[in-house]
């Protein structure tokens, strides 16, 4: 055992430009919700490229420790705050840009406040707005009966009048996965009980499907299952937290009203046909694409690869659950982002499959599954929600080592002499 560790020290640390450059981009991409052990991993490429082989990175959800070799002293840089999508992809192409020698430090730092700065493309109402097409295309291959899509929109904007609540008064944030809960389902509830739609849990599930914790839980494990286990099991908290919290919003609406524990029952009303679910599918990513102000470029590409995806976990999920479609779902999203990224002027890899990832990740489902903990039948029900959430991380750590692959350089055909 070494005698002989790195000091830690705090503002009294000689500035030095490469460790700011580091310190930065880490933080930023931790503010885009990047995985940490991708975030050290970029750290490290980046560092290496740039004239520290030997750089030490260790990233938390919180902040991240940075030290350019074993003898010199370790910063510490706290994420000040979330970056919007489009944030994070040009800050994903500051990384590469840096890395191919395009851009030095002083002006990746120069790239970086202004990214910062920038405004968002949308208004946040608008972004907000995009809980509706989600809303209503996961009801219409969840539970594709007019009256449950037509509760699911009407749900969807009781989200999005709360979320735009909590924008402006952050202090209400904490409060949003229970108030949701409660108003959505309550809504839903009435009008079961009132004999106006039937299978009311599927219906409220889609309604709150924007809000749920499904990719924080794959993040996790994926996390955890990378060796990053502080990192996952603190996201794996905090998703179950907000998970519960949902779930306590549910049980209290129907409590409210007087609504038995078996209204709550896993029923669909009506199978979706294959039209129906490709419809559904469009609007759910149409309002991911709005709600998370995607880079307007990249829309084309990134509608493609979900489509890959989406169409390989539905076929394999409904031959082999859905634990081996959400691992075969996130592996073909893998595959298709890289194959667009080798295209000449391609975007870059966790652009593309980023929203692949949300909209595969089955967040709504865990909670569907979860419910029925209430009504019977519990340890199957948590079993096929774990087992869904697993499939996703494996399939999402079988993709970050797809992504790794180097881009195939074609030869070059010279004419015969």
């Amino acid at each position: 055992m070494s005698s002989k560790s790195p000091p830690v020290r705090g503002t009294d640390a000689p500035p030095d430009p490469l460790r700011r450059l580091l310190l930065e981009l880490g933080e930023a991409l931790l503010g885009g919700g990047l995985p940490v052990h991708e975030v050290e991993e970029e750290l490290h490429r980046l560092g290496r490229a740039m004239g520290a082989p030997d750089v030490r990175v260790a990233a938390l959800t919180n902040g991240l420790f940075v030290a350019l070799d074993a003898d010199e002293a370790t910063r510490f840089q706290p994420v000040g705050g979330a970056l919007r999508f489009e944030q994070t992809a040009d800050v994903l192409h500051v990384v590469h840009r840096l890395r191919a020698g395009g851009l030095d430090g002083p002006g990746a730092l120069a790239e970086l406040d202004r990214i910062r700065r920038t405004p968002p493309r949308l208004p946040g109402w608008v972004a907000d707005l995009g809980a509706l097409p989600v809303g209503v295309g996961v009801c219409l291959f969840l539970q594709p009966a007019t009256a449950n899509v037509l509760a699911a929109g009407a749900g969807s904007l009781v989200v999005v009048g709360l979320t735009v609540l909590a924008r402006r008064l952050p202090y209400l944030r904490p409060l949003l996965p229970v108030t949701a809960g409660f108003l959505v389902a309550l809504l839903v509830l009435s009008l079961a009980r009132a004999s106006l739609l039937d299978g009311p849990l599927r219906t409220i599930v889609a309604t709150l499907a924007i809000l749920l914790p499904g990719g924080l839980l794959v993040t996790g494990l994926s996390e955890i299952a990378a060796g990053a286990a502080s990192a996952g099991s603190a996201r794996l908290v905090s998703g179950a937290v907000q998970l519960a919290l949902f779930l306590a919003g549910v049980a209290a609406a129907a409590t409210a009203i007087g609504m038995p524990a078996t209204a709550l029952a896993n029923v669909q009303v009506a199978k979706p046909s294959w039209w129906v679910i490709g419809l559904g599918l469009a609007l759910a990513v149409a309002g991911v694409v709005i709600n998370v102000n995607t880079p307007l470029p990249a829309v084309p590409w990134i509608v493609a690869v979900i489509a890959v995806s989406v169409t390989v976990q539905v076929v394999v999920g409904s031959a082999h659950g859905a634990a081996i479609g959400g691992l075969a779902g996130a592996v073909s999203a893998a595959i298709a982002a890289t194959l667009v990224h080798w295209l000449p002027g391609g975007p870059l890899w966790q652009v593309l499959y980023l929203p692949a990832f949300w909209i595969v990740v089955p967040g709504s489902f865990g909670l569907l599954n979860t419910a029925q903990i209430e009504v019977g039948n519990g340890a199957q029900s948590v079993l096929a929600a774990v087992s869904a959430v697993f499939g996703v991380s494996i399939g999402t750590l079988i993709g970050s080592v797809i992504s790794r692959i180097p881009r195939p350089s074609l030869p070059v055909l010279r004419p015969r002499t």
